[in-house]
């Protein structure tokens, strides 16, 4: 299975500008845990629920304070056609639990990690022998 299949298509973005606030409340409404931010159709960063809540650790003003304050720039990406279990290992390797899926400048949606167990699940991919297991 190639890492498009998970995404089909469906990016949950907001803008630079977009409020902590607006931000939080689009992820909840949208049931995901991040959000690409973008500058017209170009993926410009991207803000999670951990970015979310270190601006709360650190008392951000969540009505004036912005996504492209708080948000990771210029984010590590793949490409639609890696298979998942590659996608798997990088997220994986890196500790990422959001990786944005883009073609060409094109963001066609964020890979969650829960999304990628699924499909790893779904396609009884076999599981590490233990010892390699951290």
């Amino acid at each position: 299975m190639k890492i498009r299949e998970l995404v089909n298509g469906t990016a949950r973005v907001c803008g630079r500008s977009t409020t902590l606030e607006e931000a939080a409340g689009l992820m909840i409404e949208e049931e995901t845990g991040s959000l690409g931010v973008v500058e017209g159709t170009k993926l410009a960063g991207i803000i999670t629920e951990r970015d979310i809540l270190r601006a709360a650790a650190r008392s951000a003003d969540f009505i004036a304070g912005t996504v492209g304050e708080w948000m990771t720039p210029d984010p590590d990406t793949v490409g639609p056609n890696i298979p998942v279990d590659e996608v798997a290992q990088w997220m994986l390797a890196a500790g990422y639990r959001h990786l944005p899926v883009v073609e060409g400048s094109e963001l066609l949606g964020i890979a969650s990690i829960k999304d990628v167990l699924w499909a790893l699940h779904s396609i009884s991919i076999e599981p590490p022998p233990p010892d390699q297991i951290l």
